[in-house]
């Protein structure tokens, strides 16, 4: 598994900790950004980065931060084909993968303390997406994208 990691300057403590956490389970880490706390930067850069990450495949899925894991998700979500979950809880971050089929994760360092946001991690990177009647429902999703993004 690879993934790929991104955040803006109120999520950046967070993205550290969680690369740690997946390299320490050798699972391969692509840091796309930003590299301090101190300097403002500007979160949908940083989104848009993991999402085209995640749809070109050059990583299996994105994991990103900010303070409250909102504003990254949003831009995010609105590359065709991403479906990026923000999350504060262990089930959300189970279900946003066993029925949403959820290819990116957002997490709040703000919102989050580093324990639960490991926890919701873990989750995360080991659930599946069950199909069935929920490919179904998933497909939904893109058929709205795809009608609003001719």
């Amino acid at each position: 598994m690879k993934i790929g990691l991104g955040c803006d300057h109120g999520g950046y403590n967070l993205k550290l900790e969680i690369m740690r956490y997946l390299e320490s389970k050798n699972i391969e880490v692509v840091d796309y950004g930003t590299n301090n706390a101190e300097e403002s930067v500007d979160y949908p850069i940083f989104g848009e980065k993991v999402a085209d990450a995640v749809i070109s495949k050059d990583v299996d899925y994105g994991i990103v931060c900010c303070g409250t894991g909102i504003g990254i998700s949003l831009a995010a979500n609105k590359v065709p084909g991403i479906r990026c979950a923000v999350v504060s809880d262990v089930f959300s971050a189970k279900m946003s993968k066993a029925h949403n089929n959820a290819n990116m994760l957002s997490l709040g360092e703000r919102v989050l303390g580093r324990g639960l946001a490991l926890e919701i991690v873990d989750a995360w990177i080991n659930t599946d997406f069950e199909g069935d009647r929920h490919s179904r429902r998933v497909n939904m999703i893109t058929d709205i994208e795809d009608k609003h993004n001719k």
